[in-house]
């Protein structure tokens, strides 16, 4: 597995907090790193941040190239539990364990300070991975992210062929959240196609966390762009 990193000139002398970065469909570990122009805010801030792949590649299984949205470029951050995909297809437990681990040991990291972000795909991987791990990560931002993915067709495709079950969907998870303090921030476009066409679902997400009283900021903004840098 790939990734891009970037190292603000505060790591030359001391450690510094990280940002995971999730992507979203079809976008590899170099799109947000090359294109988002997030370096001058993250060496303002000190900010160690990490773009991986968004799937395994080459793994030689039967159609894994044939659709933008299911196989390479869209592994959906989950650990698959079906076949042919479970043995490769595991992207949950590598943002969860194995990358942070590699990060931490060949680079100049404060592992007591790290929170996750992402777009779309990688914004339902962000809300997945810090609800499902309370406490691991001190924030989790999502961009446009696919809330409720058991209730909209790319989910449905997605996760059916890789899980078969809701247990990495983002508004499910919320509602058995523990009583334990996670900042969310949902920023999503008003006239974003993929909203208006049902795939996106943040009221499902919003009302869930409204119901188990968790506290998120929701930014409607004045765009129409679905793009992710």
């Amino acid at each position: 597995m790939k990734f891009g990193i970037y190292l603000p000139p505060k790591a030359e002398t001391a450690k510094c907090p990280v940002l995971y970065w999730l992507s979203g469909l079809t976008c590899t570990e170099q799109n947000f790193i090359t294109k988002a122009g997030f370096h001058q805010a993250a060496a303002e801030h000190g900010l160690i941040v990490v773009a991986p792949d968004t799937s395994p590649r080459g793994c030689n299984i039967e159609g894994e190239d044939e659709s933008w949205d299911f196989g390479t470029g869209a592994g959906f951050y989950v650990d698959a539990t079906e076949d042919p995909w479970k043995t490769n297809y595991r992207m949950y437990s590598y943002i969860k364990d194995e990358l942070p681990k590699l990060i931490n040991a060949n680079f100049p990291t404060d592992p007591e300070r790290m929170s996750i972000f992402g777009h779309s795909m990688g914004g339902h991987g962000a809300l997945i991975l810090a609800l499902k791990n309370p406490g691991k990560y001190k924030s989790v931002s999502a961009f446009a992210p696919i809330c409720n993915p058991i209730q909209c067709e790319w989910g449905k495709k997605a996760l059916g062929g890789y899980l078969g079950s809701d247990a990495y969907d983002a508004t499910q998870l919320v509602k058995s959240y523990p009583n334990s303090h996670l900042d969310i921030l949902i920023d999503q476009g008003k006239d974003d196609q993929f909203l208006s066409a049902g795939q996106l679902l943040p009221d499902n997400f919003i009302a869930a966390c409204t119901e188990q009283k968790i506290p998120v900021v929701f930014r409607l903004q004045q765009a129409s762009c679905f793009c992710s840098p």
